[in-house]
This record gives C-alpha cells, structure tokens and sequence, in this order.
C-alpha cells in the first residue's frame, strides 16, 4: 500500500510539472502572440519564472524515479557487485542528506515568506509563498523518493530507478535518442 501511495506521489508530481510546463507555453504565447493584438498580461514574465521553477522542482523525483537523472553509471558498470552496492550506498546516504537539507530550508523560507506576508516585487503583487510552494514541495518529495530508494537499496535490493542493460540494437538506438543511456 505504502509503495503504491509513493509511486503514486512521484507520478503525481510529474504530471503536475507538465501543467506548468502547459502553463509556461502558454503564457509565453500569449505575451507573443499578444503584443500583435494589443493584450497585456501584467506580470507575465513573473508567472512564466515562477511556473518553471514549479516545474523543474516538481519533476525532479518523478526524474529520478524513472531512471533518467544523470548519474555515473559507465564508472559503476565497472566496478565489481560489492564495490558497486557500497558506492550505490554512499551516494544515495550523499544525495538524501544534500537533498533532505534543501528541502528543509526551502520548506522553512516558503514558511517565513508566508509568516511576514512578504510580497513580490513586479507589476502584480503575490505573496511570495506561493509561488514558493512548487519549490518546497518539489524538493520535498525529491528527499522522500531518496529516502525510499536508500531504504531500498539498505534492504538488499538493487536501486530501482536502474535500467536493465540493452538487449538489442534496436532498443540502444531508442535509449540513446530518448537519451536514457
């Protein structure tokens, strides 16, 4: 139940990182478009900032997750099984504390953003918090998808976000131009 609860979540923030991605072209085609016809969407540019940090940070565990971070797999590969769990270790122990801290602060800025009610700058005020959200909750569940793989991986199991090697030449031609190598 727990593991399709997290799942779930990875995928959830995925496809909510694609909204913001909908989110920017749109906006971005409405200030182009919109100069022709003389519309004006105040703040616009502000959105659009705002809407792709969401995305970046949203994606990030769903990213992970499916195998396609960048990660230093052709010196893995070469490592005898044993050297390689080690390292596979050290690097997730690595990568959960670095994430974990961000998130940590980036939960307790969005928090005090919210708590003085500070405002944003441009030409429509927001309260900065909000668009601080997509931010905090993005590296939030980036540092529970670590978490999970670490335990994972503690458990005796190989990591899952690991893709088995290429069978055919067909499917390495296919990772390569999905650039899943």
């Amino acid at each position: 139940m727990i593991r399709t609860l997290l799942d779930g979540l990875y995928l959830f923030a995925g496809y909510l990182a694609g909204v913001f991605l909908i989110t920017i072209f749109l906006l971005m085609m409405t200030l182009s478009l919109g100069r022709e016809f003389g519309i004006n969407v105040p703040a616009g540019d502000d959105y659009a900032a705002w809407s792709m940090a969401a995305m970046a940070f949203l994606g990030l565990a769903h990213t992970f997750r499916s195998g396609e971070l960048i990660r230093i797999g052709l010196v893995l590969e070469r490592l005898p099984a044993g050297a390689r769990r080690g390292i596979e270790i050290l690097c997730l122990l690595i990568g959960t504390a670095v994430i974990g801290f961000f998130a940590w602060y980036a939960v307790h800025m969005t928090y005090d953003s919210w708590r003085f009610n500070d405002m944003s700058q441009g030409a429509v005020a927001v309260p900065l918090w909000f668009p601080q959200l997509g931010y905090s909750i993005g590296l939030t569940i980036l540092a529970i998808a670590f978490i999970d793989e670490l335990v994972h991986v503690l458990r005796g199991h190989g990591p899952r976000y690991e893709k088995p090697p290429a069978e055919t030449p067909e499917e390495i031609v296919n990772r390569a131009a999905e650039s899943g190598l």
